[in-house]
């Protein structure tokens, strides 16, 4: 808050010498839902992560298809029986559960390193903006923004032309 304080001080500064500070804000997350890197980088993770997904999806198919036929088929089987296929599918459960864990864990890091691959070139564009059109402040992730001073779109659009190139 109070670095806050600072910058508005200080643009109120530039204004009173004269000199019009120039601000801009830019929406992160609307880069990273809408911009072709970032739409890249989820179809590559789908890819990376499909296959285990599938696999996750069978398990978890098979613990229900074998938790209907305890239910269902078993109900005149002794109580040992009953015990041990109890204890089978509550040892499948848990493994299908770890291997559930351990596969959201995954995504998230991955997806967080992608995400952060395409903040930063996002970031370069922004500063190559801010220098090109000689702006003193671009602000990210701001409570409002008046559309006036929010250049999100001019950096979607050349984020977008240079991850085509």
């Amino acid at each position: 808050m109070r670095g806050l304080a600072i910058i508005l001080l200080n643009c109120a500064t530039f204004s009173t010498w004269g000199q019009e500070a120039r601000i801009a804000a830019v929406n992160s997350d609307k880069i990273l839902r809408e911009s072709l890197p970032a739409k890249a980088a989820q179809s590559k993770l789908e890819i990376e992560f499909s296959k285990r997904d599938h696999d996750l999806q069978n398990i978890a198919a098979n613990l229900k298809s074998k938790s209907n036929d305890i239910d269902k088929k078993f109900t005149g089987i002794s109580d040992a029986e009953n015990f041990r296929r109890q204890k089978e599918l509550d040892t499948l459960n848990t493994e299908f559960q770890r291997k559930q864990r351990e596969f959201r864990e995954e995504l998230n890091q991955r997806r967080n390193q992608e995400l952060a691959v395409v903040l930063e070139r996002a970031n370069k564009v922004i500063k190559q903006i801010a220098e090109t059109e000689k702006y003193d402040l671009i602000v990210q992730e701001a409570v409002y923004v008046n559309p006036r001073i929010d250049i999100t779109d001019k950096v979607l659009k050349k984020l977008n032309s240079d991850g085509a190139k």
